[in-house]
């Protein structure tokens, strides 16, 4: 009896798969999508991974209190920030401090300021918005 359910299981789970499959999985082209969602949804999904494990880190760990705020903080930031943007501000803010001439290259140029502050001030907007106030 419970090998007869089994085989029922199994055949019920490989008919969903077989029909999720036949399903188109990808997502909209950006023409069709609405300019709001255009903007926001330009960060891969590897770089809003990314972004939350960091902040999860920096937060005390991996947990689902964390999880909740730091993917809020990510959305935040995507609401605001295109993704080349905070690419470009990523890369000045973690190497600013490179000694020497290659560090140059990442402090000098006048976009290296304006978009390390922008990252700035944006993340300190998010962080105010997406983590409740301890008391």
């Amino acid at each position: 009896m419970t090998i007869r359910l089994a085989c029922r299981s199994l055949l019920t789970v490989s008919l969903a798969l077989a029909g999720c499959a036949s399903q188109s999985t990808a997502p909209p082209a950006a023409a069709e999508m609405p300019k709001e969602a255009r903007a926001s949804n330009d960060f891969p999904t590897l770089t809003r991974v990314e972004s939350v494990l960091q902040c999860m880190q920096d937060h005390g760990g991996q947990n689902y209190d964390n999880l909740y705020h730091c993917a809020c903080v990510v959305d935040y930031i995507a609401a605001r920030m295109s993704h080349e943007e905070f690419d470009q501000a990523q890369a000045f803010t973690y190497l600013f401090n490179t000694p020497g001439e290659r560090g140059g290259e990442f402090r000098d140029p006048p976009q290296s300021d304006k978009l390390r502050s922008l990252l700035k001030k944006t993340r300190a907007e998010a962080f105010e918005q997406c983590f409740p106030a301890k008391p």
